[in-house]
């Protein structure tokens, strides 16, 4: 079950990012004017690279973009140290691999280091751990705050399965040296939900529980706003427009891009604990109006625009992760496996042997943590008796 369900998970969410790409920047309506209608599986992308210059990316087509790449790259930590990372393996793991390790980069079309593939707000990472030395622990502060840390944190819960306190606290850990403020609360959230969906009993309402009980400050009163929203959607299809602008009504005031997603103002990405980042909260009510669907879930996602890579690779992972890889579209994932080259099913396996390494090794613990509480609150009949009360001093004459 562990093993169906972390390749559902990276299935989910390199099916997501690959759909989601295609359409990243645009709003609802002008995928609708593109396509004739809301996408419904692996379309063109709505513009050719030559056509912007500051991203000149090959999307669409089911390629999968840098939230893939630094996902897996993350996952190949895990395999290295085979134990829980920290803020340091950022530094001395993830960071070494994004700029060494030759990958095949889908929308350049060519073999490179993902360094090549990174965003703004991807590239502090490393110029932080790398060239300026700061300490992994506070490297992310001063960056732009964004998903950039949340959308590849999911293999942080398969680590963690069912225990979404534990995935919050090990994201929150490694995000510090990516995000701050709201971008490293989003991580640990979004890792908690990962982690509530793994149990096989796993239901939505379990990863909407997960979410609420540890996200803090703006970023969990997003997550409400918009989970409350989402359930008056419930019997519509997150294809709908109605339902596209209901989330984002829930979602506008608590985030700082503005409605003109690709012309941000002075305030965007700007620390706050009044604000959320957009992706989380709405894959969320994307998983709530699906009622936990995977195709349903990522195409409501695909389709809302925006981050709609981001937003459909988290929607995704976690929807991938409820219902593990028979839950994901097979005809999705052969496709976006082709195109970009990926074996979801050999990175699945490698995540869930450390998980499942991880979880045995936290059973024996928690045996030993027992059996020493027990012997600690041993009956006092066993406790040596206390020392005789000191005798009264003479009085002074």
């Amino acid at each position: 079950m562990l093993l169906a369900k972390s390749i559902g998970c990276l299935a989910g969410a390199a099916v997501g990012d690959a759909l989601g790409g295609a359409v990243e920047g645009h709003s609802a309506e002008e995928i609708r004017d593109r396509y004739a209608g809301p996408v419904t599986g692996i379309v063109p992308p709505m513009r050719a690279p030559e056509d912007k210059p500051t991203a000149p990316y090959a999307k669409g087509h089911g390629r999968i973009t840098d939230d893939t790449l630094v996902t897996h790259a993350l996952v190949r930590a895990y395999s290295r140290k085979r134990d829980h990372l920290d803020a340091y393996d950022m530094a001395g793991l993830l960071v070494p691999d994004l700029l060494e390790k030759i990958v095949w980069v889908p929308d350049l079309q060519r073999e490179t280091v993902a360094l090549h593939r990174l965003a703004a707000g991807e590239r502090h990472l490393i110029t932080q751990l790398h060239f300026a030395h700061a300490d992994p622990r506070e490297a992310g502060v001063g960056n732009a705050v964004n998903c950039g840390a949340a959308m590849y944190i999911a293999p942080v819960g398969i680590v963690n399965a069912g225990d979404p306190v534990a995935a919050y606290r090990e994201a929150i850990e490694l995000a510090g040296a990516h995000q701050h403020s709201f971008g490293r609360e989003a991580a640990g959230v979004m890792a908690a939900c990962v982690a509530a969906a793994v149990p096989p009993s796993a239901t939505v309402d379990d990863v909407v529980a997960a979410a609420l009980a540890v996200a803090r400050d703006g970023t969990r009163a997003a997550i409400s706003a918009v989970l409350t929203a989402a359930k008056g959607y419930a019997a519509r299809s997150g294809l709908d427009l109605a339902t596209v602008k209901g989330l984002r009504a829930a979602m506008a005031p608590f985030d700082t891009v503005g409605e003109a997603y690709r012309e941000p103002g002075l305030g965007s990405r700007r620390p706050s604990r009044l604000h959320a980042i957009e992706e989380l909260p709405i894959a969320l009510g994307m998983l709530v109006v699906s009622g936990g669907d995977v195709r349903d879930t990522i195409l409501g996602s695909v389709n809302y625009g925006r981050d709609a890579d981001s937003i459909a690779s988290m929607a995704g992972a976690i929807a991938g992760t409820l219902h593990g890889i028979d839950g994901v579209p097979a005809e999705w994932v052969s496709a976006v496996s082709a195109e970009s080259r990926l074996d979801l099913a050999a990175v699945g396996s490698s995540l869930a042997l450390v998980a499942s390494e991880l979880l045995a090794s936290a059973g024996a613990r928690a045996s030993a943590r027992a059996q020493s509480v027990a012997s600690l609150l041993a009956s006092p009949a066993s406790a040596p008796a206390p020392a005789p009360a000191p005798a009264p001093r003479d009085p002074v004459g």
